[in-house]
């Protein structure tokens, strides 16, 4: 069988079982955690506790494998759930248990330790520690231990399964191997980083956590195989791929998942290698939602690389994206991290920025509404009796709702921090983070080098818009009053389609290069970041860190919000990213990127994406192609954060709305991660079809 006829019939596979998948295996879970807690109920250490049930959810796992799969690794799950009575009181006993709040996973980790130890040499590593440790320290090291435990368990349990499914043998063996020893080839390698990645997400309940810079992660045993001649390019390919399909069968859609290439070393060279471009053509032939795969752009980023992307994109696949690797290491840098880490980084899924390997970094925590919080100024200033007679005072006032806004934020962030170091703990992602095998202290303890916090501005774009309008409508041609505002917006323009109208094409919108407006956006975003820098987040004292990441709150958001002033109804979504509000790029796609990077984007690692929409006509030429790398690299080398394109025409979406079940594997990229077309909401749908669609190079 030929490998693209054995991706194929794979993928396939996975979508019939992904597609049959229900929640037994969730409910099969939750009586599994308390049938482990109780076991270890006379312990009197909660860290303890949590690296025993770690332990025995790891020694637990089950796997099944096919022997056309080139790895090990997919979880076998439940597809009936325990008898009633029996969840019933797995439920009434987990009370007791209440998860605490906050973010997690969102992280690459620190698979260097299992690279040059192996799972037995790290384990020894950390009982010396434990011999050497009391109290608090001395929990922690154990509960590492038992969580490593587990670990090794989980991984002998994938090779078993390849084994009585007949599978390659040297599949079986590098399971068996790295189950106790580091890895030797390029297999044992990408082996290490699923299971970790995988071991951690279930063992500790942790969300999302991503495979990361494959490239830089898997290089120079990729590179030792080729000269060994254990593996092809061809092989390597088909391992990322399968690799690629274990991601889509385990984690549910609507989520996102991560691997980046390219960038550069701390002394700024390109790193770019042959697994760079495999980890991106590997996208060619599963064309999956999972995962994204990001181009760390510099200057000296091959040529070649981008034209693969691109190609990638000009086809329909919307999974490539690229990321300003100099704006962003500006970013990192002025948060402290050193020039040696700043250069390591991950979007922790979507587009969330987090230093690879050492993070605790929680990420669109919380989101903030900014066009609620003008409809609420309004409202405020109207029952004032409009006290406020220019724009600056109305914009003060609206300042002083926002600045409020992130004080309480920053505050309730500290306080899930201060319940998750209480009632939290993941032993093994603590082991696998940088410093908390070193400061003996769990990740919920304090334990990981970047601690720090990112909260979201959603609908940047409408709320700039409705600010020039009322600048203009209210204060400067004095056509309305705030009071009239408030009353057509609350009718929700019934009767006041004139005003609409006027509101939405009469005046200078974002995203179509107007000076006045773009700087309007400039000074929001400068306000929204001094007002976080005012605030500090616990256990360290890290920094609370803006950015205008939407994944689907833009339609969330929207669908709670009322009608706006730039001429947005009732519960439509808000725009998408940093970019402008669909439908508003109606000077062309230049004009749209000048007015998205005339701003800083750097101090924004909560994340920024910029959306792109093009028909597939715009790449009946290669002109299309040429002129789409232009744009993107317009775009980046203006300081752009980050950019995403969708190619597909609007009426391949009605279409796909129309007969679901013809397009159920149509991709589509939302507010930073992609998506499957047919599962969005309605309301999400429409907001993908309402973007501005560019046709001719």
């Amino acid at each position: 069988m030929r490998d693209d006829e054995r991706i194929a019939l794979l993928r396939e596979r996975m979508l019939v079982r992904k597609g049959a998948l229900g929640t037994a295996h969730l409910v099969a879970g939750h009586v599994a955690n308390a049938r482990f807690l109780r076991a270890s109920k006379g312990v009197a250490s909660w860290q303890v506790r949590r690296g025993r049930l770690t332990r025995d959810r790891l020694s637990s796992m089950r796997f099944a494998h096919d022997p056309l799969e080139a790895m090990a690794g997919r979880v076998w799950m439940a597809h009936e759930a325990p008898p009633e009575e029996t969840v019933a009181e797995a439920a009434s006993y987990l009370e007791q248990y209440p998860g605490p709040p906050g973010q997690t996973g969102h992280c690459e980790l620190d698979v260097d330790p299992l690279f040059e130890l192996g799972v037995d040499g790290l384990k020894a590593d950390i009982a010396a520690r434990l011999d050497a440790a009391q109290g608090e320290r001395a929990e922690a090291y154990a509960s590492f231990l038992d969580a490593l435990d587990g670990f090794s368990a989980m991984i002998a349990h994938a090779g078993t399964a390849v084994e009585e499914a007949g599978g390659d043998a040297k599949t079986a063996a590098s399971c068996r191997r790295i189950a106790h020893e580091a890895p030797v080839s390029f297999l044992d390698a990408l082996h290490l980083v699923w299971f970790a990645t995988l071991g951690v997400m279930e063992g500790d309940q942790v969300g999302l956590v991503v495979p990361g810079h494959l490239d830089r992660t898997l290089a120079r045993f990729y590179e030792a195989d080729l000269a060994r001649g254990e593996v092809t390019s061809e092989q390597a390919l088909v391992c990322v791929e399968n690799l690629y399909l274990l991601i889509n069968e385990y984690i549910p859609d609507g989520l996102a998942m991560s691997v980046m290439v390219g960038g550069v070393d701390a002394d700024g060279r390109d790193v770019t290698n042959e697994l760079s471009y495999l980890c991106l053509q590997a996208l060619r032939r599963t064309r999956l939602i999972y995962p994204t795969v990001g181009v760390c752009w510099h200057e000296g980023t091959p040529r070649d690389l981008v034209e693969l992307a691109i190609d990638l994109i000009s086809i329909g696949c919307p999974n490539p994206a690229f990321f300003g690797d100099a704006t962003i290491q500006r970013g990192l840098r002025s948060l402290g991290v050193p020039a040696d880490e700043s250069c390591h980084y991950i979007n922790s899924t979507c587009v969330e920025i987090t230093p690879s390997r050492s993070s605790n970094v929680w990420v669109a925590s919380p989101y903030f509404p900014v066009c609620q919080m003008l409809l609420d100024t309004i409202d405020a200033e109207v029952d004032s009796g409009e006290s406020v007679t220019t724009f600056e005072s109305f914009l003060t006032a609206f300042r002083e709702r926002l600045g409020e806004a992130v004080a309480t934020g920053a505050a309730n962030e500290n306080a899930a921090r201060e319940l998750r170091r209480k009632y939290g703990r993941k032993p093994l992602q603590s082991v696998f983070t940088r410093d908390c095998v070193g400061r003996g202290r769990d990740i919920d303890d304090g334990g990981g080098r970047y601690n720090w916090v990112e909260c979201s501005f959603v609908g940047l774009a409408n709320l700039v818009d409705s600010l020039q309008v009322l600048r203009e409508e209210v204060f400067e041609e004095k056509r309305l009053r705030l009071a009239e505002v408030k009353a057509i917006l609350e009718a929700d323009f019934a009767g006041h389609e004139r005003e609409r109208r006027r509101w939405l094409e009469g005046h200078a919108k974002y995203g179509q290069d107007c000076a006045a407006v773009d700087g309007l956006f400039a000074e929001v975003v400068d306000f929204a970041r001094a007002e976080c820098a005012k605030h500090r987040i616990a256990p360290d004292d890290a920094p609370f860190v803006p950015g205008a990441f939407c994944w689907v709150m833009h339609e969330a958001l929207g669908r709670q919000c009322g009608a706006t002033p730039d001429g947005r109804r009732a519960g439509v979504p808000f725009a998408d990213g940093c970019g402008p509000a669909q439908g508003r790029e109606s000077c062309g796609p230049t004009a749209a990127i000048l007015s998205t990077t005339s701003w800083e984007h750097s101090p924004m690692l909560g994340g920024l994406a910029y959306n792109m929409k093009f028909s597939r006509r715009f790449f009946n030429t290669p002109k299309g192609v040429e002129a789409l790398r232009d744009l993107v690299l317009t775009f980046l080398r203006r300081g752009g954060f980050e950019t995403q394109i969708n190619v597909v025409d609007a009426e391949t979406l009605k279409e796909a709305r129309q007969h679901p079940d013809e397009h159920r594997d149509l991709v589509v990229r939302i507010g930073g991660y992609t998506d499957y077309f047919t599962r969005l909401s309605p309301e999400m749908q429409d907001e993908v079809i309402l973007r501005t669609e560019f046709a001719q190079a």
